[in-house]
């Protein structure tokens, strides 16, 4: 048998836990792939196929890429369909004896993604879960990226239908029953079938996963307990989420019912037709409900405006409260002006909140939320005076978070840089070991300056320069025109074309001062941002809770904008099934006649059972299909 070097063994050894998963192989500077995940990255992602011969054992299949565009990659492999494990390095390789430790951080499907360079902005990620129990199909729907979490039950072509219209990137099956499930989705886009052990899906475990994870007695306050199919498959949901996202999911705070009855239930083809978020014509974006209606300015309400869309309201009290304050704003288009402007500069509260309660957030996350929690004041003020009774409710519920921003401003710098390794992430003044700290590096960096210049006297070489890299540590780097004139004591460490570079051992010392400085202060900068995340992740019903208000803020603006901007009125909505439209407009086939050509309106009634039928007659071109689509 052909023996491996101790680096493949360790490969091995850690892919044979992640055999469903294109494992990301961190090896210094880039993610190596190794084998068949070589083979599917090479086809996937474009990437060079090589290989290497690894001690006595035969050439293996290679293929990398460059650790900093992992996002770019990764998001290509989800997108074909594929589980990513991302191996990384778990020690630092200075201080290894022997091969470097290296372990699965996080395990990332299409279902799982969080990282704003993999998914959608404006819309969300969903993972549903779908269970056959008893004569009902359950299901279960989490977006991992904002802590939505919701279940359902019912027939399973209503339950169908709604999982389709959320375009979930993976559903979640039990492998008892995945062979009677998955013909029940016919998409044209399938997203990714994950198939889950049985006992997930049983009621039991299901119920103790969830009332574990919310740290409640009962699912009561959640208004869920009758609902056993929905509970077996948001349990089992929860569970999958807990076994690759290693317990990081605090932004998951609530389990809400999605009752469909108080739903209009939109089948594929319907939302085909009807063009609500895509145009039939592909090479016509702008022809569909959503490019008429979507002024917002907020990734949040863009989310939040897609749902809608997809999800029309039946009841009749919810439809006149959302009316009352559009109608509001659309009469009052100075407080919405307003508005507008505050909310463009909001960033996503929301997304932001799920990636500190991961630990993902940096520091620019952090400064992007603080900034925008500042202008809740601004939005409350701006709700003072309204009647309507949603735009009340806002303004009730809002909370400005007044000591948190302090607390964050107190302790992060304005403009703090991405990485957290890069330092300068602290105020200054905010901890006396950090200062200390830099204050040591900054003596040493001064030190180093003004020997340059003692150099230059001393030696006569006016060219002499003190620089720093990874390898040799900081150097003196002369000319090959002044070699003559270099010091006995200078120590040669690298010959290049034009010039030599030599250490000395007081400079050495120097630096190993440096260094243990930096490299404290790197450290000490981590733990200080971490608890400021913690502190954070302390603030997350509050966060989610404001976070969903400016989603509807901007919801209401966009629509009042639209309308005053298209001279849209307010339907009178009744009880009844009478339908009657009096010169009524395609919002989208409007917008589409060449500029100057005016729309026909169209009259339009009917009442059951007396009339429901048209008959539409007429030649080519009279107006027979927009009719229709009205």
């Amino acid at each position: 048998m052909t023996k491996s070097t101790p680096l493949m063994e360790q490969y091995l050894s850690i892919k044979k836990k992640y055999l469903d998963a294109v494992l990301f192989f961190r090896m210094g500077d880039f993610y190596e792939m190794f084998y068949d995940d070589a083979r599917v990255a090479s086809e996937v992602l474009g990437l060079t196929l090589t290989s290497r011969a690894h001690g006595k054992a035969a050439d293996v299949p290679l293929a990398g890429f460059p650790h900093h565009s992992v996002d770019q990659y990764l998001s290509k492999m989800l997108n074909a369909g594929y589980r990513v494990a991302i191996c990384e390095q778990v020690e630092d390789p200075k201080k290894a004896k022997g091969i470097v430790k290296r372990a699965v951080l996080e395990v990332i499907t299409p279902g799982t993604a969080t990282s704003d360079n993999v998914i959608e902005a404006s819309a969300n990620n969903y993972l549903l879960s779908l269970v056959a129990h008893k004569e009902c199909l359950g299901m279960a729907g989490i977006d991992v990226s904002t802590g939505e979490f919701f279940l359902t039950e019912g027939d399973s072509g209503p339950v169908i239908s709604q999982a389709q219209s959320l375009n979930p990137r993976e559903i979640l099956i039990p492998v008892e029953q995945g062979e009677s499930i998955k013909p029940l989705i016919k998409w044209a886009q399938k997203p990714l079938f994950t198939q889950v052990e049985d006992y997930y899906f049983s009621y039991e475990y299901a119920y103790n996963t969830l009332i574990e994870h919310f740290k409640t007695v009962s699912l009561k306050g959640f208004g869920c307990e009758e609902y056993h199919a929905g509970i077996s498959a948001a349990g089992a949901a929860l569970k999958y989420l807990q076994s690759i996202q290693d317990g990081k999911l605090g932004h998951v705070q609530k389990l809400s019912v999605l009752n469909l009855s108080n739903y209009m239930i939109l089948d594929n083809v319907t939302r085909r037709n009807l063009e609500i978020l895509a145009p039939i014509n592909e090479n016509n974006p702008q022809g569909c409900l959503l490019s008429v209606l979507d002024r917002t300015v907020t990734r949040m309400g863009a989310r939040l405006l897609k749902s809608w869309l997809i999800m029309p309201l039946l009841d009749k009290n919810t439809i006149q409260k959302r009316h009352q304050a559009v109608g509001e704003l659309r009469d009052d288009f100075n407080r919405r002006d307003t508005f507008i402007s505050i909310l463009k500069k909001v960033n996503d509260i929301e997304r932001i909140t799920s990636k500190i309660n991961a630990n993902r957030a940096n520091g620019r996350d952090v400064r992007g939320l603080c900034d925008s929690l500042k202008l809740m004041p601004d939005i409350i003020q701006n709700l003072q005076g309204c009647d309507a009774q949603l735009l009340c409710e806002s303004r009730d519920k809002m909370r400005p978070l007044e000591d948190l921003t302090a607390e964050i401003d107190k302790t992060l710098v304005d403009d703090p840089p991405v990485a957290l390794t890069e330092g300068g992430l602290i105020r200054d003044g905010y901890d006396p070991e950090l200062d200390e700290l830099r204050k040591l590096s900054r003596s040493g960096k001064q030190w180093i300056r003004e020997l340059q210049e003692e150099e230059r006297k001393r030696t006569g070489i006016p060219s002499i320069r003190i620089n720093y890299n990874k390898i040799f540590g900081y150097y003196i780097e002369v000319t090959k025109t002044h070699l003559s004139k270099v010091p006995p004591h200078y120590i040669r460490k690298q010959t290049l074309v034009n010039a030599e570079r030599f250490i000395t051992p007081e400079m050495k010392e120097h630096e190993e001062q440096i260094l243990n400085a930096e490299e404290s202060i790197v450290q000490k900068e981590q733990e200080l941002f971490q608890k400021l995340r913690a502190r954070i992740a302390e603030e997350t019903a509050s966060l989610q809770n404001n976070a969903n208000i400016i989603a509807h803020l901007d919801v209401f603006c966009s629509f009042a904008q639209i309308a005053q901007e298209n001279d849209y009125c307010k339907p009178k909505i009744t009880d009844g099934s009478d339908l009657v439209l009096v010169e009524s407009r395609h919002p989208v086939v409007e917008k589409l006649l060449p500029p100057g050509e005016p729309f026909i309106p169209n009259d339009h009634s009917m009442s059951p059972p007396e009339e429901q039928i048209h008959i539409i007659t007429g030649p080519n071109m009279a107006g027979k299909s927009t009719f229709l689509r009205h």
